[in-house]
């Protein structure tokens, strides 16, 4: 019995099974339902106890959601609504319960529980309401989509929850209370129901009208802050849960309004007032600030304390925000206030003062876990709150802290809720308010207007500064276009400011804020958002058109947080890095910070370049035959970036781990993974937008590549793929025919070791179980297979082929896609090879190989738009290459007819633009293979209709116009078959041309001229190869439609030298002596023929020739 009553105690929901026993004596015993007043002491100490124990310490093992529940609905049972003190505390209790177990009521028990309520507030007096409310928000948190039914009575036009949060309503608390009910409504239960359109709007006004309203004097401060945070809450679940679209512009601008006004909610030595609604303009606006009062605020401000980042000491009492705990209060963060000698920073005081080693007090931040974002979270966070270094005494500093607290809580919520507002409204609607939210430099004699920048750089609270950078960032996300305006190359000297300088003007602010933040903050968490909203920047402005500078400040800003000892830092740091030298590359200004040496814009000189003595020793360790000049001209060190990325991605660091990683259970001889990672792209993205500098460190990159894709990690070996592909492409491009890098200056392409085991490492690749591993590694292939060294090799082609053809079968379609990209350029390569090597290398090429290549791309012609189009590609390629024997085989017989008809159905289908010009241009390569049965065969006639058709009506113009040339493509009359089949195709081109200025895309215009060429060209053509048995035909054709080709032809002639859609020139000469060879072919067939009515085709077309000769003259005099 003893061991019985210890064990007791252990039993999981023990204590609480015996209060929901003693709950059920009280119930079963005579007179129940009316309690007498032993009975109703005996609730009030139970509910009591249970209350106190749901306040105190966790237990070790939490009550079942099913006995919470039953709990409940056995103590409504037994107390009437007519006991009020006793209907109060069992809604504490509920309220209590459910949010420190975190109960979610079943859909019966709801039903009970929640008439309970709406019942109790319809009956009980206004005293118990509070905590009634509070119970039914308990009840409904994430439990809307159970609640349909009570909506009518809670959100109707007399509802329970309208009725208590209107504006009228003189109890804040009761308002409050409401609020939040109305807020937990409106949270999303993802594959449920939301609430209908009605009710959403209902409760958007609701929130909207209590962020309008003010405090009034009777009303305390931290009772405000919940009411805000409540709506603020409310909003934002109605934004990301409702997925609900702000389109009017009055309900956009009263948001975004109550959102600015929110933003800045008792931020210290600020008071700006709002309008009720803001509009789109140019230029800030509604900035009414008093200087007077400005000046008296911001001393008393500055007063608390020297340093904003001190930390945090003093303890929360336990519990004492455990009401708020299904609101998810946001974390305020470590409290103090930016210095004033701080803001009166500017970039050259920046650039030119002493500082520390950046990051010195990092830890004031640290409570936020790296890399979380700061307003995700909905659970309620617990902080300490500094007290003990106020200037008040021990209360009065302790609620002072607390209020600070709380109003840091409301500019979160707002900042969080601004954010998903962000997601919620058009780009282009929302760069109409850029000018309100986005710092602009201040006008001579003006203060500045307060902006997101105003909080990044003046708000106590690291994690609210987090959070406005990160709206920040989402604003400058996707801003290209809008930014693209800004200009101010050139000194403007106009009576008036254009709008391209005035948003040029915004973009250098954002610079100069962005970089006073980055020298002011310590918190590690604000530090990597301050970095990443700058390379947002970077990656969106338009620094071709603006006045060289800026980046390279920001270049030599960032070169000490390099070294960070938060890794999170030194990855975003790496990731600005990136944006600088991908941003319009190649450009001059960066080309030049490349070439620097790393000592440069650094006080220390070796504080931002790692391992500097070991990449030197790695370096000398690399073979050095076949490589380049060891550095650029103009440089007497290696590129900083280059070195520092590649000591980063292989060798060991130098300390044994840092504060990001030192919770690691294996830490790793290597820089974290992140890290590397970020190197990798950087590297990849240097070699791309400046291969000349990059060249010189061939060898090294090469080498780099290799030991990442020997690694087992998959990142690393796909970082490491994309790496060597690009290495690939910027070799690829300097061999191009119109490539202006002379012959010295070009990167050998001689085979060596280190080529075969890259290439040997890549084929290895493909066979990764790794999905994106694998994509990057058959990539990479096809860009090296188009290399002359490596294209030759009959046997290299073979093993590419096949490594490329497993992939083409994998079950991940972004494998696929670059499996077919990478057959197409391989099957390129089969059509160079046929061109300049001749019949040696069809008859190495294995036949078996050639129609497995052959069958594939066919399956793969029927995939998915992204595999189609450059598998109809490499099936024209390969019918193209296919050899008189080839096509004798009874073997490809069927697969060469497989082939065809897909093709046609490709060029015939509703697929992309992209798919079908790839279709056409592939039947034009189809063509030009002479063993193929041209004009015989019956996908002759198939393949003449669906081109016909195409150039007559596809509403794409480079569609139509490479149909136009895939007609124009066989050299003999025999090729287009009868002569019924001829006049099908000289009909549709004629009606092509006719139709050539109809469509209703007007991008589509700019192509009518190429079209109208080419189709002229495809008719000369045809005209060129005619047969005496076509000639009626034609004619027909001229007596109805000759003055409409007579003009056309004429236009044709005239337009001069330009260059078609194949990218080759034909000059006017050219085209005259087409034009002559039709008339000699024709002529020599009329006068065959005899007879007067022969001869008038060949008349016609020197009569047209002549008009241009003549107009030709004129045009000369």
């Amino acid at each position: 019995m003893a061991a019985a009553a210890v064990a007791r105690p252990e039993e999981p929901d023990g204590s609480f099974r015996r209060y929901l026993e003693r709950l059920g004596a009280l119930r079963s015993q005579p007179g129940a339902e009316r309690p007498d007043g032993g009975r109703r002491t005996e609730l009030h100490l139970l509910f009591d106890q249970l209350i106190s124990e749901s306040c105190g310490p966790a237990p070790a093992a939490a009550p079942s959601a099913q006995d919470v529940c039953a709990l409940l609905v056995q103590a409504c049972q037994l107390v009437h609504l007519g006991q009020e003190h006793l209907v109060s505390k069992l809604c504490q209790l509920i309220h209590h319960l459910l949010n420190r177990f975190q109960v979610m009521v079943d859909e019966q028990n709801l039903n009970f529980l929640l008439s309970y309520c709406i019942s109790a507030l319809k009956q009980c007096h206004s005293w118990t309401h509070v905590e009634i409310l509070q119970a039914l928000a308990a009840l409904v948190y994430n439990n809307g989509p159970k609640c349909q039914k009570y909506l009518p009575d809670l959100l109707g036009k007399t509802g329970l929850l309208v009725q208590f949060s209107d504006s009228a309503q003189p109890d804040v608390e009761l308002r409050r209370a409401a609020v939040r009910g109305m807020a937990n409504l409106c949270l999303s239960v993802p594959g449920q129901p939301y609430l209908d359109e009605s009710y959403r709007n209902v409760c958007f006004q609701t929130f909207l009208s209590v962020l309008q309203s003010s405090k009034t004097s009777d009303v305390d401060e931290i009772t405000f802050c919940m009411l805000l945070q409540n709506a603020l809450k409310g909003i934002q679940s109605l934004l990301n849960g409702g997925k609900m679209k702000l389109m009017q512009t009055d309900q956009i601008g009263s948001l975004l309004a109550v959102l600015k006004k929110c933003m800045f909610h008792g931020l210290p030595g600020l008071s700006i007032e709002m309008p009720a609604a803001l509009y789109p303009a140019p230029l800030p606006q509604y900035d009414k600030r008093s200087p007077a009062k400005q000046e008296q605020l911001e001393p008393a401000a500055f007063k608390q304390t020297g340093n904003r980042r001190k930390k945090s000491k003093g303890k929360q009492k336990k519990g004492e925000l455990a009401e708020e705990g299904r609101e998810g209060l946001g974390d305020a963060g470590n409290e103090s206030v930016l210095g004033a000698d701080m803001l009166k920073l500017h970039l050259g005081d920046v650039r030119s003062s002493p500082r520390a080693e950046p990051g010195s007090g990092a830890a004031a931040g640290a409570a936020v876990p790296a890399g979380r974002d700061p307003s995700s979270s909905r659970c309620a966070a617990w902080k300490r709150i500094s007290s003990s270094e106020s200037e008040y005494s021990d209360a009065e500093g302790g609620i002072q802290s607390k209020v600070r607290s709380y109003q840091a809580n409301v500019r979160q919520g707002a900042l969080a809720c601004f954010l998903s507002t962000i997601k919620s409204i058009e780009k282009r609607v929302l760069y109409g308010y850029w000018s309100a939210f986005v710092p602009d430099a201040p006008g001579i004699g003006s203060p500045q207007s307060v902006s997101l920048m105003t909080i990044a750089l003046k708000d106590p609270s690291p994690k609210t500064r987090a959070c406005a950078l990160q709206v920040l960032s989402a604003i400058l996300e996707g801003s290209k276009q809008f930014l693209s305006v800004a200009e101010d190359a050139s000194d403007h000297k106009r009576a008036f400011t254009p709008f391209s300088v005035t948003v040029a003007s915004s973009v250098r602010e954002l610079h100069r804020c962005l970089l006073l933040a980055l020298v002011a903050e310590s918190s590690s968490q604000t530090l990597t958002q301050i970095v990443k909203c700058l390379a947002n920047l970077v990656s969106n402005a338009p620094y071709s058109r603006l006045k060289p500078g800026l980046l390279t400040r920001v270049w030599n800003q960032i070169k000490p947080y390099i070294c960070h000892k938060d890794v999170n830092v030194r990855v975003s740091s790496l990731t600005l890095l990136g944006a600088i030298v991908s941003v319009q590359a190649p450009l001059p200004e960066v080309q030049l910070l490349l070439q620097q040496p790393s000592s440069a814009g650094l006080s220390n000189s070796g504080s931002a370049t790692p391992h500097r003595w070991s990449w030197d020793a790695w370096r000398k360790g690399l073979p050095s035959e076949g490589g380049t000049p060891e550095n650029p001209a103009g440089c007497t060190e290696p590129c900083w970036l280059l070195r520092l990325c590649v000591s980063i991605i292989v060798l060991p660091r130098e300390d044994s781990c840092s504060d990001s990683d030192a919770n690691l259970a294996f830490p790793s001889v290597y820089e974290p993974c992140p890290l590397r990672l970020e190197a990798l792209q950087v590297l990849a993205l240097l070699v791309k937008g400046y291969f000349s500098l990059a060249q010189s460190y061939f060898l090294e990159l090469g080498e780099v590549a290799c030991r990442c894709m020997e690694e087992m990690d998959p990142s690393i070996q796909l970082h490491g793929a994309k790496l060597l592909e690009e290495l690939g492409t910027g070799v690829l491009q300097q061999y191009k025919p119109d490539s202006a890098v002379s012959p010295e200056q070009r990167v050998p392409l001689s085979r060596d070791d280190q080529q075969i085991l890259c290439v040997t490492l890549l084929l290895g690749l493909n066979h990764s179980e790794n999905p994106l591993v694998k994509a990057a590694a058959a990539r990479a292939l096809g860009v090296y297979v188009l290399f002359s060294c490596l294209r030759q090799d009959v046997m290299f082609v073979a093993d590419t082929a096949n490594a490329i053809l497993n992939s083409l079968h994998d079950k991940s379609p972004n494998v696929r896609a670059k499996a077919a990209w990478s057959l197409g350029n391989l099957t390129d390569t089969l059509i160079i090879n046929m061109e300049t090597m001749g019949q040696r290398f069809q008859e190495e090429f294995s036949d078996l190989l050639l129609l497995k290549m052959l069958r594939s791309a066919t399956e793969a012609s029927r995939d998915r738009d992204k595999v189609k189009s450059n598998a109809v590609r490499a099936l024209g390629n390969v019918l193209h290459f296919l050899q008189p024997y080839h096509v004798a085989n009874p073997r490809f017989r069927e697969a060469i007819e497989e082939s065809l008809q897909a093709l046609i159905s490709t060029v015939e289908s509703e697929a992309t633009m992209k798919v079908r010009w790839n279709a056409c241009y592939a039947l034009g390569n189809v063509f030009k293979n002479p063993a193929l049965p041209l004009g015989e065969a019956p996908w002759t006639t198939q393949a003449y209709s669906a081109l016909s058709s195409v150039v007559k009506s596809c509403k794409n113009f480079k569609v139509r116009i490479k149909s136009a040339m895939a007609l124009s493509v066989p050299s003999r009359r025999e090729c287009y078959g009868s002569s019924q089949q001829f006049r099908h195709i000289w009909a549709a081109l004629v009606v092509a041309l006719q139709k050539s200025e109809d469509t209703e895309d007007f991008l589509e215009f700019k192509y009518s001229a190429s079209l109208r060429t080419q189709i002229c060209q495809a008719l000369l053509h045809l005209l060129s190869l005619a047969r005496s048995t076509d000639l009626p035909l034609i004619w027909e054709s001229i007596t109805r439609d000759g003055d409409a080709i007579k003009s056309y032809v004429l236009q044709y002639l005239k337009s001069g030298a330009e260059e078609n859609e194949a990218g080759t020139h034909t000059d006017s000469c050219e085209r005259e002596r087409v034009l002559k060879g039709a008339i000699e072919h024709l002529g020599g067939i009329e006068k065959q023929l005899g007879g007067k009515a022969r001869l008038r085709v060949s008349v016609y077309l020197e009569d047209v020739l002549t008009n241009h000769a003549n107009a030709t003259e004129l045009t000369e005099a």
